[in-house]
C-alpha cells in the first residue's frame, strides 16, 4: 500500500516538474536573444535526417493499407471507392500518427540520449559556469525545431503514402494517375486536412519537450542516459495517442470531420 502511494506521489510529482519544464520554455523562447544557428541546425536534424525513415514507411504504409483494403471492398463491389477511401484514412488519421510515433522513436530517444549525455559528463554544467543559457540553446531550439518540422514531415508522408496507395491500386488493377488522384481529392474536404495539420504541431512538441526533459534531468551517471532516451520514447509515444485522442474528440465536438 505504501509502495503503491509513494508511485502516485512520484508520478505526480514528475508531471508537476514537466509541467514547470514547459512554463520555462515559454518563458525562455518569448527572451532575447534567440539561437536561430543552432535552431535551423536542429531543423536539418530532425527534418531532413529524418525523411528517409518516414518516407520509406510512408510509402509501405500506403500500399499495404491498399492491398489489404481491396478485398473486402471487392466482395461488396465498391473496388471503385479504393482510391477514397484510402485517402481519407491516411490523411485523417494514419499517416500523422504513425509519422509521429516514427519520430518519438528517433527524435525523442535522440534528444533524451544527446542531453543526457552532456548532463552526465558536466557539459551543461560548464555551459552555465561559462554565462550561456544552456536552456535556451539546447531544449528552446530543439522543442521549437521539432514543433516545426513534424507536420513538415507529416506533410510530405502523407503525399508519398497517398503514392503508394497509387502502386498498391495498380498491383490488381488499372488506374489511370488523372482518375486516381482526381477520386483521392474529391474524397477529401478541410475537414480531414486541417485538424490532422493542426494536431501535428502539438505532437511535436510534445515529442521535443519529454526528449528534452528527460536528457536535460538525467542522474545516475551513464546508466541514466539510456533510461532517459527510453523513458522519453515510451512516454512521447503515449502523449502522441492521448493528444490524438483529444484532437479526435474536439474535432467531433466541432464538426470537422
Amino acid at each position: 500500500m505504501k509502495g503503491s502511494l509513494l508511485k502516485r506521489f512520484k508520478f505526480l510529482d514528475e508531471m508537476g516538474d514537466i509541467a514547470r519544464f514547459t512554463g520555462r520554455f515559454f518563458r525562455e523562447i518569448t527572451k532575447p536573444r534567440q539561437e536561430y544557428e543552432e535552431f535551423f541546425r536542429q531543423c536539418y536534424w530532425i527534418g531532413y535526417k529524418s525523411l528517409p525513415l518516414v518516407g520509406i514507411t510512408a510509402l509501405i504504409m500506403g500500399l499495404v493499407l491498399t492491398i489489404q483494403s481491396r478485398p473486402t471492398l471487392v466482395e461488396f463491389g465498391a473496388e471503385s471507392l479504393l482510391p477514397s477511401m484510402v485517402s481519407v484514412s491516411l490523411i485523417r488519421e494514419i499517416s500523422p500518427v504513425i509519422t509521429a510515433l516514427i519520430c518519438a522513436g528517433k527524435i525523442g530517444s535522440g534528444m533524451g540520449a544527446e542531453l543526457g549525455s552532456m548532463r552526465v559528463t558536466e557539459q551543461i554544467d560548464a555551459m552555465d559556469v561559462s554565462g550561456t543559457n544552456p536552456f535556451k540553446y539546447l531544449v528552446v531550439t530543439r522543442v521549437a525545431a521539432a514543433t516545426l518540422m513534424l507536420p513538415v514531415l507529416s506533410n510530405l508522408s502523407n503525399a508519398i503514402a497517398l503514392y503508394g496507395g497509387y502502386i498498391g491500386v495498380n498491383i490488381r488493377g488499372h488506374v489511370s494517375w488523372y482518375l486516381y488522384w482526381t477520386q483521392v481529392f474529391n474524397a477529401l474536404s478541410f475537414g480531414d486536412a486541417v485538424p490532422s495539420l493542426i494536431k501535428t504541431f502539438f505532437f511535436g512538441f510534445a515529442i521535443g519537450i519529454i526528449g528534452c526533459y528527460k536528457g536535460y534531468n538525467t542522474k545516475y551517471g551513464t546508466e541514466g542516459v539510456g533510461r532517459a532516451a527510453n523513458a522519453a520514447v515510451v512516454l512521447s509515444s503515449l502523449l502522441v495517442f492521448i493528444i490524438d485522442l483529444i484532437a479526435v474528440q474536439i474535432s467531433d465536438l466541432l464538426n470537422l470531420t
